[in-house]
């Protein structure tokens, strides 16, 4: 296989590895019902605060942890807005959404432009790396990366395969009855929630620790929103948002691609082409009958009160 194919897919790993982190995360917090639209503005936040922490001490285990901090609190946050006090999700997502984005690119300016020569780097694995084309493409990648690959199968077992996945999955369908069952709806959404927050707070701290290692503004660059769509798009399932996640990363790695050959085609329109489908998916789904066509969980966007299911 040509040097270049190989070098693409490899690229394509590591661009999808962020959607992948944050599409696993979401996927949990809709299936125990509740749609975070903040993503995009911890992403942001958590790249910031990463590369702050990675700047000043130039050890990325300390950026990582800041980060993961930071996306802690705004999901902690974000869940006692929805959850405890039953705000709307779709509004106090797009609320988390555009605080964050602002809060990171006012915190931001000090650092517009600045690099750093530390971060985490590829490690290639004994052996694995050794092996022809695969090696090269899955296993000489940043550490970040192979923790998405065991995060993948790890997930998919504990949401269709555990005793926390089954409530998880029951407090999506019918928190009411969950109730009734024993379980606790709001410990589960509470926890989902914060997974799925934890989660996006490691997609963007993967930007700054591993991927660009630099901040600019906006540094999500809307793969938040992305990770929304491709959370409908794997049907609510962790097996499925692999190929989802690489699929676009291979969309947004040739168009990279593309610009640096100056093909005769608008980059402003090559930056598009990932959004496109975004908005594409979402407005099909934002339909009831298709909804629930797809499977999604019978519960999102509802809140709930003990004895009283709000819709």
């Amino acid at each position: 296989m040509s040097e270049q194919i190989i070098l693409f897919f490899a690229e394509m790993i590591r661009v999808g590895t962020p959607l992948l982190l944050a599409t696993l995360g979401e996927i949990y917090a809709e299936r125990a019902g509740i749609m975070n639209l903040g993503i995009e503005g911890i992403m942001c936040v958590s790249a910031l605060v990463a590369f702050m922490g990675l700047f000043h001490t130039g050890n990325p285990m300390i950026g990582l942890m800041m980060a993961l901090g930071a996306s802690l609190l705004l999901s902690l946050i974000f869940a006692i807005l929805v959850i405890t006090l039953r705000a709307n999700q779709l509004l106090s997502g797009l609320a988390l959404s555009w605080f964050g984005l602002g809060l990171s690119g006012f915190l931001g300016k000090p650092y517009l432009g600045q690099t750093t020569a530390t971060g985490f780097t590829a490690v290639p694995i004994p052996v694995l790396s050794k092996i022809p084309i695969i090696g090269q493409i899955f296993f000489n990648q940043y550490p970040l990366v192979y923790v998405s690959y065991i995060l993948v199968p790890v997930m998919w077992y504990v949401l269709f395969k555990s005793w926390f996945g089954l409530y998880v999955r029951s407090v999506g369908e019918d928190p009411a009855t969950a109730d009734v069952m024993g379980i606790n709806v709001y410990l589960v959404r509470y926890l989902c929630v914060i997974i799925g927050g934890l989660l996006a707070g490691l997609s963007g701290a993967y930007l700054t620790l591993s991927y660009t290692r630099m901040w600019i503004e906006g540094m999500s660059a809307g793969r938040g929103w992305i990770a929304i769509a491709l959370t409908i798009f794997s049907l609510w399932n962790p097996l499925r948002a692999v190929l989802g996640s690489y699929l676009f990363g291979a969309i947004m790695a040739l168009q990279f691609r593309l610009q640096a050959l100056e093909v005769g085609i608008s980059a402003e329109l090559l930056l598009t082409t990932p959004y496109l489908f975004t908005i594409v998916v979402l407005v099909i789904s934002s339909q009831e009958v298709i909804r629930k066509k797809l499977g999604a969980p019978a519960a999102l966007y509802k809140p709930y009160a003990r004895e009283e299911l709000i819709i």
